[in-house]
């Protein structure tokens, strides 16, 4: 936290133990909360009236490793950066009109990876651990299983139907998310030529980074990290002069862009936010965004480095502007990726900032679009051993050390501990030292819990944190939402897009379908349809500000010049009026 969320939160834990509590005197009434259901319920009712609509637009949040614990402790961690208690916020995700579950588990894995977990939610299939858009009978780093095993991805469906489609993520683009949406990989962690194993290239595996390029003519916006894959080792990145990692020569980069150009399409890549902003979403046929050699930055560091490449909010808004464009449609895979890197980590500081990220770019999805032709879903790949306990005040800092009446709760061995900890990971007993040997606890009385470098405790020690193989949610709106409704499998999510946006092989619902044409609801269509050019918000208000005065001058105008003409014909009314009837009488006979 920056030093002014820092004391606001210092504030109200003062104010809250001065008081003896951390809520409103309205919510020590029953009426408050009466008030409360009888809302919700209103909304339930007014839901009962189902959204049949086929959705011309389909947006995935997925956000990585976003456990229902995450969710929780990123809504507080939102109400705590506005200077609120952060226990009543809500997240744009929260106001979803349809919810249920997701079971994670692999074909072969209890607990499964952000790979097999890909395949099933964008593919359709449960797979086997650490294979991209393979059905099960592939084996995990055996290249020759890849032969006949390939599933296609949601998206590749989307754009054989004529659609437009869309990669955003904070991780590099051929990360495992990613990946699934157009490779077929026994090893999702074949980033690079240069990772291929002996058996991988003797029998004529690719890549991942090779299969986007093979593929990204499906693909009409991608942004995120890891151009190191797509650049020979023999040059140096053009940001910070590290190696980059192909053993084959090949600048895939400048590949694509020619590839563009030769098919007569106005293509952009860029690698900085400078560049990325300066790209006209109306005129831009394809885009291509690599922002970082490796992963993208965590939110709080890129804030912390001057914002140098964009926010996941900025990138998602530039792919909707572009997608927007094609008149049948688009699908969108928008991925928080590094809640996953930082929960990995047991820096629960950094993951809870990328769910707040990730929240507000689920926010601008949600105002640029409308719940008659698009449907959004937000859910996870898989949860983390990341838990919340002990009991904590109300609004207690949600980084802060546990509290019971104002002070600290402590353990039996009479040292405090935080709220948000890991069952297993780096951070055991305190500061890794390379050492698992039994020792005390460390005393966190004087740490500074809230530094963003700090790692929380875990029970176990391990190099990195696991991933946990609980259910994770699944959040909707717009058409047929109502379809997630339950506890339902993983694969579940990519048959529902593919059946409510009528792609792929289940059709039969759609013959004679249409879809819906709404009114322009999105803030980014309003400002299309105003003259025909792209307006911000404050150029549009000033816009219809000036129109409307224009139509009053007019109105004055046209009052003004027919009282003139009135008071004119009046005048003439006595000496002329007869002598035209009279020729007219005249000119009858």
């Amino acid at each position: 936290m920056n030093n002014l969320t820092r004391f606001l939160v210092i504030f109200s834990a003062i104010v809250i133990f001065c008081e003896g509590k951390g809520w409103t005197d309205e919510e020590e009434t029953p009426e408050y909360w009466y008030d409360v259901a009888r809302e919700e319920l209103q909304v339930a009712l007014g839901l009962q009236q189902k959204n049949m609509n086929v959705a011309k637009n389909v947006i995935l949040f997925l956000g990585d490793g976003m456990s229902i614990g995450t969710i929780t402790a990123g809504r507080i961690l939102k109400g705590q950066l506005q200077g609120n208690s952060g226990e009543e916020t809500k997240l744009a995700m929260d106001q979803f009109h349809h919810a249920g579950l997701s079971r994670t588990y692999a074909v072969n894995k209890q607990v499964a990876d952000s790979g097999s977990t890909a395949t099933a939610y964008l593919c359709g299939v449960k797979s086997t651990y650490y294979t991209l858009g393979l059905s099960a009978k592939s084996r995990t780093e055996v290249c020759s299983s890849e032969k006949g095993n390939a599933v296609e991805s949601i998206l590749v469906d989307s754009y054989k139907a004529g659609k437009s489609t869309g990669v955003v993520t904070t991780t590099r683009i051929n990360h495992a998310t990613p990946g699934a949406s157009y490779a077929h990989t026994a090893y999702r962690s074949w980033y690079s030529d240069s990772d291929l194993t002996q058996e991988a290239k003797e029998n004529g595996c690719k890549d991942i980074a090779q299969q986007f390029y093979d593929s990204s003519d499906m693909i009409t916006v991608t942004l995120g990290g890891g151009r190191q894959y797509f650049r020979p080792k023999t040059t140096k990145d053009v940001e910070y002069s590290t190696d980059n990692d192909r053993d084959d020569g090949q600048e895939l980069i400048e590949k694509w862009e020619m590839n563009q150009k030769d098919k007569g399409l106005n293509a952009h890549y860029v690698w900085n936010k400078n560049d990325f902003d300066s790209v006209d979403p109306v005129t831009t046929d394809k885009l291509l965004g690599l922002f970082e050699p490796s992963d993208m930055q965590y939110e709080v560091d890129r804030v912390a480095d001057g914002s140098k490449e964009p926010s996941i909010m900025e990138m998602t808004e530039k792919a909707i502007q572009i997608l927007q464009k094609n008149s049948k449609g688009y699908f969108l895979l928008v991925e928080g990726g590094r809640i996953d890197h930082a929960h990995h980590a047991t820096n629960a500081h950094r993951a809870l900032h990328e769910t707040v990220a990730f929240d507000k770019a689920i926010e601008r999805a949600v105002e640029m679009t409308s719940d008659s032709d698009t449907l959004i879903i937000v859910t996870a790949d898989h949860s983390h051993t990341f838990t919340i306990g002990g009991y904590s005040d109300r609004g207690n800092d949600i980084f802060g050390l546990a509290t019971e009446n104002g002070k600290p709760y402590k353990g039996l061995d009479g040292k405090p501990f935080t709220t948000i900890n890991y069952a297993n990971g780096e951070g055991y007993q305190g500061p890794n030292t390379g050492e698992i040997e039994p020792h005390s606890r460390q005393n966190l009385t004087v740490v500074d819990t809230d530094d963003k470098e700090y790692l929380q405790q875990t029970a176990i020690p391990l190099a990195y944190e696991t991933h946990g193989g609980d259910d994770v949610a699944i959040l909707a709106r717009g058409p047929m939402s109502h379809l997630f409704h339950g506890v339902h499998q993983q694969n579940y999510i990519a048959y529902v897009m593919r059946y409510v946006s009528c792609v792929g092989s289940d059709l039969g619902h759609c013959e004679g379908s249409s879809l819906p044409e709404p009114e322009p609801t999105t803030t980014t269509e309003k400002y299309n349809l105003f003259l025909g050019m792209n307006l911000d918000t404050t150029e549009t208000a000033v816009a219809l500000y000036v129109q409307f005065a224009l139509l009053i001058c007019f109105a004055f105008f046209t009052i003004l010049l027919s009282t003139m003409l009135y008071k004119k014909g009046m005048k003439r009314f006595d000496g002329s009026v007869e002598k035209k009837y009279d020729n007219i009488q005249s000119l009858r006979l």
